[in-house]
């Protein structure tokens, strides 16, 4: 499997979703409080397909 970087858009986004889940952690955000763990996971999964598939 050839695995390539992740665009700065993916990695920005990626990075802003894991740090409002752990924000959700310590402090209560309204949407995102409830769903904490599903933000994180996303935001695994969205840097994963920016390794996995070239050019995005």
């Amino acid at each position: 499997m050839n695995l390539s970087a992740p665009t700065s858009m993916v990695f920005v986004i990626s990075i802003v979703l894991a740090i409002l889940a752990v924000l959700s952690t310590f402090m209560p955000l309204p949407i995102i409080g409830e769903y904490k763990f599903w933000v994180a996971i996303a935001a695994y999964v969205i840097l994963a397909c920016g390794n996995i598939f070239r050019g995005v």
